[in-house]
């Protein structure tokens, strides 16, 4: 294929992807309730399209057993089976279905994705915003020790932990929570650090209110903006972390099916021309795309700036 009729395959298929982005925005308008229709029409073709891959993804992480046509660790065939009215996308190294695994996939590392995420927003957004209103000591303290976790580069650190901590979910799920939520306390901690110098604040203060009343209903509801579009971010990177240690075999562990290492079973396939291992490796990247699309647009309504 040529540069130029590859450029023209590209504006096709962007062209195309921009559509379903538009009538699915019709079709939110039209089912919606009034309220929301009004803000679903400044949705952007991009946002409107994210969302759908989103909701697509979803259905299919919550209806995996009735999507998908075989289990997700059975042996059906023999290995590197080709695409067939049978297999949809072919068998694995093992001869399990790919895109059974494709389906199951979906649920496991999303939903583990989407759980650290949580985690780590929980952890970092209390302490990050708790720092913020306590300054002094307590600020000092635990900056210190968020900027020495920092310090390491979180792909190393990650290996480390999982080498020691061993690579169960429940390991992988708390150290990479406690790796990203160093990155959501210096979010949390910035814009926090700009309510509590506001008047209303420190009207509270005088009124004797509890650290926890300050932050849950003063700060948290007025910071929830940034940290929305942060949350979208982090689980990309999240989502991206988990599969780059499915793919070295530090994620998730077999027989669970894993993106990541869906791509590293089938990597030999290449040699061969086959793109079957490029499929579990773009439904990665269009996952993120999307997520991408939607922050920008959460973070172009925070800003209050028109069209």
């Amino acid at each position: 294929m040529s540069i130029l009729n590859f450029l023209l395959w590209l504006i096709v298929v962007a062209c195309g992807a921009l559509a379903v982005g538009y009538v699915f925005r019709e079709v939110l308008v039209r089912v919606v309730s009034n309220d929301l229709a009004k803000i679903v029409r400044t949705l952007p073709l991009t946002a409107s399209l994210g969302i759908l891959v989103i909701l697509i993804y979803i259905i299919c992480a919550v209806f995996a057993p009735i999507i998908a046509p075989y289990g997700e660790s059975d042996i059906l065939a023999a290995s590197f089976e080709p695409w067939s009215s049978t297999y949809w996308l072919g068998t694995d190294n093992l001869g399990r279905d790919v895109f059974s695994r494709l389906i199951y996939g979906a649920r496991n590392t999303v939903g583990i994705a989407f759980l650290v995420t949580s985690l780590a927003f929980i952890i970092g957004t209390i302490l990050g915003i708790y720092a913020a209103l306590k300054s002094g000591v307590v600020d000092q303290l635990l900056s210190r020790i968020v900027d020495v976790l920092m310090a390491i580069p979180s792909l190393i650190f990650s290996l480390l932990m999982l080498t020691i901590f061993g690579t169960s979910a429940l390991s992988l799920v708390l150290v990479i929570a406690t790796i990203d939520s160093t990155r959501v306390f210096r979010i949390a901690r910035a814009v926090a650090l700009n309510i509590v110098q506001l008047d209303y604040i420190e009207a509270a203060k005088l009124r004797g209110e509890s650290s926890f009343f300050l932050i849950s209903r003063e700060i948290l509801p007025n910071a929830m903006a940034p940290l929305a579009a942060e949350f979208g971010l982090r689980f990309c990177f999240v989502f991206l972390m988990i599969s780059a240690l499915s793919f070295m075999g530090l994620g998730l562990q077999p027989p669970t099916a894993d993106w990541g290492s869906m791509v590293r079973d089938n990597a030999e396939l290449i040699s061969f021309g086959d793109i079957t291992p490029l499929i579990p490796a773009g439904a990665i990247a269009f996952l993120t795309i999307a997520v991408n699309f939607v922050v920008d647009w959460l973070l172009h309504r925070a800003s209050g700036l028109k069209e």
